[in-house]
């Protein structure tokens, strides 16, 4: 199946494919290139290296009843309730019901060389300049729509400085936490900023 990262938004629009090419132009032989759809209305973009080792594919699906962006949707709607913290739960299930579009970023070998995570990530991120929404990435988690993690999927072997957010009062509280420290994983999945950690956010 893959490893994928998803973009959630709550937009229709297009992100424009000339924008979206020029994101990755600073990085020389890699290129974007439209697979399925023409310019205008894109459905699925190929992200590759000048040798045509593939990056990532792209995948764009409109949630309509019946089609795969809507069957997706419920998919995740279906296994949230297994996660924590709650409040994220309650929040996403609000949220993922007003999507009107979802993104697939499939992860491929061109990835770890030459710039290829970067290039994923400069897609990922001119995509979301003109739609808005969440991002979650398999094995990992939600994150709001400021990027900030909010509900835990990770393995149990992960460690090292996450930035994360849990909602107080309906407003999300940003804090940064290490990953591998149980009393830290404990103190999140509660919907808490753990004890010793202040909350704040990365340009502060």
């Amino acid at each position: 199946m893959g490893y994928y990262i998803r973009l959630f938004s709550p937009s229709d629009a297009l992100p424009p494919f000339k924008q979206l090419r020029a994101a990755v132009a600073s990085f020389g032989s890699i290129s974007l290139t439209v697979e399925k759809g023409d310019p205008g209305d894109w459905e699925q973009l190929l992200l590759a290296h000048a040798d045509e080792t593939p990056i990532a594919a792209i995948e764009r699906n409109l949630v309509r009843p019946g089609e795969l962006g809507a069957t997706e949707i419920g998919e995740f709607l279906d296994e949230l309730e297994a996660y924590k913290p709650t409040s994220a739960v309650t929040w996403l299930r609000k949220y993922l019901a007003s999507v009107k579009c979802t993104y697939a970023v499939q992860i491929l070998p061109g990835t770890e060389k030459n710039n290829g995570w970067l290039a994923v990530y400069a897609v990922r991120d001119a995509i979301r300049e003109t739609a808005g929404g969440i991002i979650q990435a398999d094995g990992e988690g939600f994150s709001n729509e400021e990027g900030f993690h909010i509900l835990w999927q990770f393995a149990d072997a992960v460690n090292g400085p996450w930035w994360m957010a849990v909602l107080r009062d309906g407003e999300w509280v940003t804090f940064q936490m290490e990953l591998g420290n149980h009393k830290h994983r404990t103190a999140f999945r509660r919907g808490e900023v753990p004890a010793g950690i202040s909350a704040g956010r990365p340009e502060e």
